[in-house]
């Protein structure tokens, strides 16, 4: 006799109740999202009997969140601006404060030859590529399970004008080459990345997150090395730690880059680094 199903309602009330057991804020909502990620928009299903195999696939993910393990791992995926992309724990998880380090630059040009350094998931390439008219967007990143987690997303998308290329920051890019270079380093101190909620922690690349003992080791090599990479008035955006911000600003300017600001992410914290470089320096 064929394995009954169950009613989608009641698995999904099954699935919010172990997920506020697990402590797990708006259980219902994170319920429905991870339906939606594995099988299509669950306000459709309704009274609907879901088969044995789904409801087992289902359950798994329900556990694997209860777990701890972020909801973008789960469900597979990641909003970012106009983009739904792949994720898993091959790189950084999205986060919306680096959505408007983005918005800053196209804001200021959306033609020419751009970097992203440190790509991660491609996420900014992919949302320069989709958003502007960028001859060529650069995306480098020395991790090779994250270069092959923004292939699988340059694929996904659909684009030719991402061009992946691994290395360390700035190493692999030709002097003046570019208009602008973009860049989510990693910029925790250590004791800030060891103290960081688990549930980031143990699921999200040490190597996108810590930068060394004051958390500005690669920011620093950045806005050196970028110094050679960016043509003369080109510019550059960086995201920052808000604690660290106005060090950084000073780092820039003591490096030659000039019209140096600071600008605050949605929250009101001085999280972006914007700079042009100069004709002497």
């Amino acid at each position: 006799m064929p394995e009954l199903g169950i009613r989608f309602r009641d698995l999904l009330s099954e699935a919010a109740s172990r997920l506020r057991l697990a402590g797990v804020a708006d259980p219902r909502r994170e319920a429905m999202r991870i339906w939606t990620g594995l099988f299509g928009d669950a306000v459709l299903w309704g009274d609907r009997q879901v088969d044995a195999q789904n409801a087992a696939s289902f359950q798994a993910a329900i556990e694997r969140r209860s777990g701890g393990e972020p909801l973008a791992h789960v469900t597979g995926s990641a909003g970012f601006r106009h983009l739904s992309l792949r994720c898993d724990r091959r790189a950084l998880i999205p986060r919306p404060e680096t959505e408007g380090l983005v918005d800053l630059l196209l804001q200021r040009l959306q033609s020419g030859i751009v970097a992203d350094i440190g790509t991660g998931s491609g996420c900014i390439a992919l949302s320069l590529a989709r958003e502007g008219a960028f001859t060529e967007i650069v995306a480098v990143d020395r991790s090779p399970d994250a270069l092959a987690l923004a292939r699988e997303n340059c694929e996904m998308v659909g684009t030719s004008s991402v061009r992946l290329v691994r290395g360390d920051l700035c190493e692999p890019l030709h002097p003046g080459s570019l208009d602008a270079l973009i860049s989510n380093p990693p910029y925790l101190t250590t004791s800030e990345y060891v103290a960081l909620d688990w549930s980031v922690r143990d699921w999200e690349p040490e190597i996108a997150l810590a930068g060394g003992e004051d958390g500005l080791e690669a920011t620093t090599r950045l806005l050196d090395g970028a110094r050679r990479a960016v043509r003369p008035g080109g510019w550059l955006f960086v995201e920052v730690d808000c604690s660290r911000a106005p060090r950084v600003a000073l780092q820039a300017r003591e490096l030659g880059w000039q019209d140096v600001t600071v600008q605050v992410d949605l929250f009101g914290r001085e999280r972006y680094l914007l700079a042009r470089r100069s004709d002497t320096r």
